[in-house]
C-alpha cells in the first residue's frame, strides 16, 4: 500500500493536501481497494461550511455506497471535474487524479493533528 508522507489521513480513510489555507481531500489507497470499481462520486456540498466529521459527499462502487468525512472544518469550493466522466480516476490515482474536492479550511493548524502516514498505516494494518 502507498501512503505518502505529504499528506494527512483521517480513521475513515480520508486524505488531505494542505497548501495555504486550501486543502484537497481525497479517498485513500487502501480505501478504494475495499470499495473495488467506483462508479460514481456524488458531492451536493459545494459552497457549504461544514465542520470536521460531516458528510461532504458520497462515492458509489460497484459493490456499495460509501459516506465521505470531512476531515477538518472549513468550506467546500470544488469538486474535481474530471470525475464526472472518469470516476474510476480515484481507482486508478487516488492521491492524484482521483482528488475528489478543495476546500478552504477555517484553522490550517487542525491538518497538523490528523494522522501522518505512518500513523494511518498503523490503522489500517
Amino acid at each position: 500500500m502507498n501512503f505518502p508522507d505529504n499528506l494527512r489521513y483521517t480513521k475513515d480513510h480520508e486524505w488531505v493536501r494542505l497548501e495555504g489555507n486550501v486543502a484537497t481531500i481525497g479517498i485513500t489507497e487502501f480505501a478504494q481497494g475495499e470499495l473495488g470499481d467506483i462508479v460514481y462520486v456524488e458531492v451536493e456540498t459545494i459552497g457549504k461550511e461544514l465542520e470536521a466529521g460531516a458528510v461532504f459527499g458520497t462515492v458509489e462502487a460497484v459493490k456499495t455506497v460509501s459516506d465521505l468525512f470531512l476531515p477538518v472544518s472549513g468550506t467546500i469550493t470544488e469538486l474535481n471535474p474530471s470525475l464526472a466522466g472518469v470516476p474510476e480516476a480515484v481507482n486508478n490515482d487516488p492521491y492524484g487524479e482521483g482528488w475528489m474536492v478543495k476546500m478552504t479550511v477555517n484553522n490550517p493548524a487542525d491538518v497538523d493533528a490528523l494522522l501522518n502516514a505512518a500513523g494511518y498505516e498503523a490503522v489500517v494494518g
